[in-house]
């Protein structure tokens, strides 16, 4: 692998170890601390909507500055962040710091993922954006299959706080792997004039394109239910581990770990593989679906697994037919404010699952909270496939 290429997954790789582990840690910390699922359901809420909010304002700040320049100041600001909130802990005690820390460096990631997203297509030109996705999203799993062993290991030695120091010291790691790759890559960025605005004028050029595009519409739809019940598995799973079903955070990590691990095998499989986007789109719709409705009936951890690695393992797969699709259809100039808006409407449906654990699950029971949503799930699923075979039909008609 050329120098160059390594240094940039090597970034992106510690990046997303680093806000893994801090995901990975808050929900627990908040369940142990108050052994209220209801509780952990409200700090995901807090901790995920300010980072899907962001989406927009993020994606129309890198077509209008540089992604590279972006990105430094994404990982230094969430390595200065970690350290302010132990300091902060230091003076005033309590475990909020934690969850306010973890809602900051989610507005941080989101600025970290849309510079990426943009990145790409011009690093790996020879590559197909399929296989792109692939590859970096091997890099990005691979963080996911550590950081919950990490964070494991890491809280039987210290206590959360003191963790926070090596997630900043994460961050500087990968913030100087990616200097690496600047100085050792020659790729050169096309630029596009912007409209000074950052707000009102990109949410109008983003909108323009989701009303004339039918193929946007269709996957924002799509990712709306596939994120219901990604929101409600990751609001939901600390508590169904080491609560309902009784087993350590050791458990807990090794199920993280698993659903990296089987993501890992799918996208590997991707890269080497040339399916039709319509086939990716349909198997991991319907795997998802699948997975969530185990999760809600399962009478035990292994069945509970089963369903969790369905709904972690085929995520990405749906992601890279997802980020194909629009990456092919919005116009270049336009690509990062218009994925901005549609990553904030896909999204939005995480922190709405994690609001409704917190609101259902003490008079409904967890299990039938997701059993809900798999429905909703399956119901979106089937009436866009409907609505895209009546198109498709209506066109053979009239040719």
């Amino acid at each position: 692998m050329r120098k160059d290429y390594l240094a940039f997954f090597v970034s992106l790789f510690v990046s997303r170890l680093a806000d893994q582990i801090l995901l990975f840690i808050v929900p627990l910390i908040v369940f142990q601390s108050t052994q209220s699922v209801a509780w952990a359901g409200l700090a995901f809420f807090i901790e995920s909507l300010p980072r899907y909010l962001a989406f927009p304002v993020c994606g129309a700040l890198c077509d209008k500055f540089s992604p590279v320049r972006l990105l430094h100041v994404s990982q230094a600001c969430r390595a200065l962040a970690c350290v302010v909130a132990v300091a902060l802990y230091a003076v005033f005690d309590g475990i909020y710091w934690i969850v306010m820390l973890s809602a900051l460096c989610g507005v941080l990631t989101t600025q970290g993922i849309m510079a990426r997203e943009v990145l790409l297509p011009h690093i790996f030109k020879q590559y197909t954006y399929a296989k792109t996705l692939s590859y970096s999203q091997i890099a990005d799993q691979s963080g996911l299959v550590l950081g919950p062993l990490v964070a494991a290991l890491m809280l039987d030695v210290w206590a959360w706080h003191w963790l926070l120091l090596g997630i900043a010291a994460l961050f500087m790691l990968a913030d100087l792997a990616m200097l690496v790759w600047q100085r050792t890559s020659a790729i050169s960025l096309e630029t596009f004039e912007q409209h000074r605005d950052i707000w009102l004028h990109p949410l109008r050029i983003a909108f323009r394109h989701i009303r004339n595009l039918a193929e946007l519409k269709r996957v924002i739809t799509l990712a709306v239910g596939v994120n219901l019940i990604i929101g409600v598995t990751l609001a939901t799973s600390a508590a169904m581990v080491t609560g309902h079903f009784a087993a350590g955070k050791d458990a807990y990590a090794l199920l993280q770990t698993a659903g990296a691990g089987v993501t890992i095998m799918i996208l590997f499989y991707l890269a080497r593989a040339t399916l039709p986007l319509k086939v990716l789109g349909g198997v991991s719709y319907s795997m998802i679906a699948l997975g969530a409705l185990i999760t809600a009936i399962s009478p035990n951890l292994w069945a509970y697994t089963l369903g969790f690695l369905l709904v972690t393992g085929f995520d990405k797969m749906f992601n890279v037919y997802l980020r194909s699709t629009r990456q092919r259809v919005i116009p270049v100039q336009d690509f990062g404010k218009t994925v901005g808006v549609i990553t904030l409407l896909n999204n939005l449906a995480q922190p709405l699952a994690g609001l409704l654990i917190a609101v259902l699950a003490a008079p409904w029971g967890t299990q039938t909270v997701i059993l809900l949503l798999a429905g909703i799930t399956a119901l979106i699923g089937v009436a866009v496939a409907s609505g895209w075979h009546a198109t498709v039909k209506a066109e053979l008609d009239i040719g």
